[in-house]
């Protein structure tokens, strides 16, 4: 068995689902996603070529970001966080991408920019287990979202 990679997560739902509720989990963890690319109607749009169900989230969080463009506004070519939906038959795999590594690729490694990529890395990883856990039950339980299996791809 391979070591559990914890920016990514496997969930049981349909690809739908899977969108909203990593939205919804988003937020409430203080990240608004502010930019949602369909690649796969884009393709389609674009290439006319069929692709499963796969978009990419652009989230942010209003204050950090202030923050983060305050000490260094180059920050803004890593903004926002990506995170990946796709769909792969029974299953939707997301990932999320890891702050610390962005700024480690893009030389902007000092104290400051390191301790933003930290606390921006601790939301995700916080957001990733709930997600794992299965802890997205929606607060209208008319929606009948449940965690039905979580695990990792091998």
């Amino acid at each position: 068995m391979t070591p559990e990679n914890p920016f990514e997560v496997v969930l049981f739902l349909s690809y739908p689902q899977a969108l909203e509720i990593v939205s919804r989990v988003l937020k409430e963890e203080g990240f608004g996603v502010v930019t949602h690319i369909d690649v796969s109607a884009t393709l389609k749009k674009k290439m006319n070529v069929d692709f499963r169900p796969y978009s990419i989230l652009g989230a942010y969080n209003p204050p950090i970001v202030h923050r983060a463009l305050q000490h260094d506004p180059r920050i803004g070519l890593m903004l926002p966080c990506n995170i990946s939906v796709e769909s792969l038959g029974d299953r939707v795999v997301v990932r999320f991408a890891d702050p610390l590594e962005i700024v480690s690729c893009n030389a902007l490694e000092d104290n400051i920019a390191r301790e933003i990529a930290e606390e921006i890395q601790q939301v995700l990883l916080r957001v990733a287990q709930r997600l794992r856990e299965g802890n997205y039950t929606p607060n209208d339980p008319e929606k009948g979202w449940k965690r039905l299996h979580s695990e990792t791809l091998e």
